[in-house]
C-alpha cells in the first residue's frame, strides 16, 4: 500500500510523479465536468425540509472534521434544535440504502458495519440521531420523518453536491493546509483550490498548537508566499494566503485538544496530564498519525515507540496482541491509541484473548474555537 501521506507532501518532481500527474489531470477533468454540470443545472441538488450545514474539507482527510461535527451538533442541541447527523459511512459494510446508527439514545451498529466515524459521533453526541447513506438526501428524509429533525449536519459534505445546503463550512489543517497543492492522487486536493469560493466560512484547525510549535522551532516566517500554496509552512502564512485569495470569506481559528484518557476495560477516565512522565507505546491509523504522536509528546508522555498505520486501518486481534507484546518488550507502561482507532478495535477487543487489557487506553479529542472566534455561531444563527 503506497504511503499517500508522504506522496502528498512530496514537492519535488520524480520518476513516479509523471504517472501520478497524468492521473491527476484525468481526475481534474472529471471534477470540473461534475462541478460544471451542477452549475448549469444538468445535475440538480435536492433540498431537505430544514437547515442544512455541511462540515467538510478540500483535502483528503486529516482536518479534524469528526470532532468539529460533534461540537456543532452539541451546540445546536443546546440551542434547542432537533438535530440529525448525516454521514456516508465511509469504510462501513452496510448494505441498506439507509442505516440508523443511533437514535440519539442507543447505538445499533458497530464500526465494522457503519464505519468508525459515524459510531464515534453516535457515542459522542447524545440526543442526536446518526444516519448513514450513500444518498444523504435519503438519510435526511429518514431523520425528518422518524425523529422530526430539522437541523441537519453533513459530515464530510463539501463535495456532496447532490444535497443543497444553507451553510458550507470548510476545515483546513493549519499544520498542512494543502500538501503539495496537487489534485488527487498526486496531491491531497479533492478539488481545485478555487472551489473554496463555494464555502461560506473557512476554519483553520490545530491553529494555536501548530503556531506554538513553529515559535519553538524557529519562529514564523516573515515573507508569506501567498501565491504558492505548496510553499506554505506556517499557520500565519495560511491565514495570509486565504485572506488574500478569498477576501470575502470569514476565516476562523480552532484547535483540536486532547480531552480524556479512557481505559475501556477498567472504566478508568483521566485527564491527559495523567500520561505525564509515563512510558507508552502509541499507535494510530488516521490520516496524519504523526500528529497524534506530537500531541502525546506535548502532553508530557514518554513515547518510547510509535507505530503509524494508514487511515481507517482495519486492525485485527493478532495485530493488537503483537502491539501488546511489543509494549512489554520495550518496557512501556501503557498502550495508547486514538478514539477513532478504538472504534475499529472495540468490536473484537472484549473477545480477544490478549493479556494486559487494562493497559490499553484511547484518547478523546475536543474541538474548540479560539477566544474571539465565536462569530461562527452568529453566522449560523443568522442563517437560521
Amino acid at each position: 500500500m503506497p504511503d499517500w501521506s508522504r506522496i502528498h507532501q512530496e514537492r519535488r518532481f520524480s520518476l513516479w510523479s509523471l504517472p501520478l500527474a497524468l492521473c491527476s489531470l484525468l481526475y481534474d477533468v472529471g471534477v470540473r465536468f461534475r462541478l460544471k454540470a451542477y452549475e448549469k443545472g444538468i445535475f440538480k441538488g435536492k433540498s431537505l425540509p430544514g437547515f442544512v450545514v455541511s462540515v467538510g474539507n478540500i483535502t483528503a482527510g486529516g482536518t479534524g472534521k469528526t470532532p468539529a461535527v460533534a461540537m456543532l451538533a452539541r451546540w445546536a442541541l443546546n440551542e434547542g434544535h432537533r438535530v440529525a447527523i448525516l454521514s456516508k459511512g465511509y469504510g462501513g459494510r452496510y448494505k441498506q440504502e439507509v442505516l440508523e446508527v443511533s437514535d440519539g439514545k442507543r447505538i445499533y451498529a458497530d464500526s465494522q458495519v457503519a464505519g468508525d466515524e459515524p459510531v464515534l459521533l453516535a457515542r459522542g453526541v447524545s440526543g442526536s440521531p446518526v444516519i448513514i447513506s450513500k444518498n444523504r438526501y435519503m438519510a435526511g428524509m429518514y431523520a425528518f420523518k422518524k425523529f422530526g429533525s430539522v437541523f441537519f449536519i453533513l459530515d464530510d459534505g463539501f463535495q456532496h453536491l447532490g444535497l443543497e445546503r444553507n451553510l458550507n463550512l470548510v476545515l483546513i489543517d493549519a499544520s498542512d493546509p494543502f500538501g503539495n497543492a496537487h489534485l488527487l492522487p498526486w496531491g491531497p486536493l479533492r478539488e481545485p483550490l478555487s472551489q473554496l469560493d463555494r464555502a461560506d466560512a473557512l476554519i483553520l484547525t490545530r491553529f494555536s498548537r501548530v503556531e506554538s510549535a513553529e515559535r519553538r522551532a524557529q519562529g514564523p516566517k516573515k515573507n508569506a508566499i501567498r501565491h504558492a500554496p505548496n510553499a506554505i509552512r506556517s499557520p500565519q502564512e495560511t491565514l495570509a494566503f486565504l485572506k488574500e485569495k478569498f477576501p470575502s470569506k470569514p476565516v476562523f481559528r480552532a484547535d483540536n485538544i486532547l480531552d480524556k484518557v479512557i481505559f475501556p476495560f477498567s472504566g478508568e477516565v483521566h485527564t491527559p496530564g495523567f500520561l505525564r512522565g509515563k512510558r507508552v507505546l502509541a499507535f494510530a491509523g488516521i490520516a496524519h498519525p504523526e500528529q497524534f504522536q506530537e500531541s502525546l509528546i506535548e502532553s508530557g508522555a514518554d513515547v518510547a515507540q510509535f507505530k503509524g498505520f494508514r487511515d481507517h486501518y482495519p486492525f485485527d486481534g493478532d495485530e493488537i496482541r503483537e502491539l501488546i507484546r511489543m509494549k512489554e518488550k520495550i518496557g512501556a507502561r501503557y498502550l495508547i491509541t486514538t478514539e477513532k482507532d478504538w472504534m475499529r478495535i472495540a468490536p473484537f477487543a472484549f473477545t480477544t484473548a490478549a493479556p494486559m487489557h487494562d493497559d490499553l487506553a484511547y484518547l478523546t479529542v475536543r474541538f474548540v474555537f479560539l477566544p474571539g472566534q465565536e462569530g461562527i455561531f452568529r453566522i449560523i444563527r443568522n442563517g437560521l
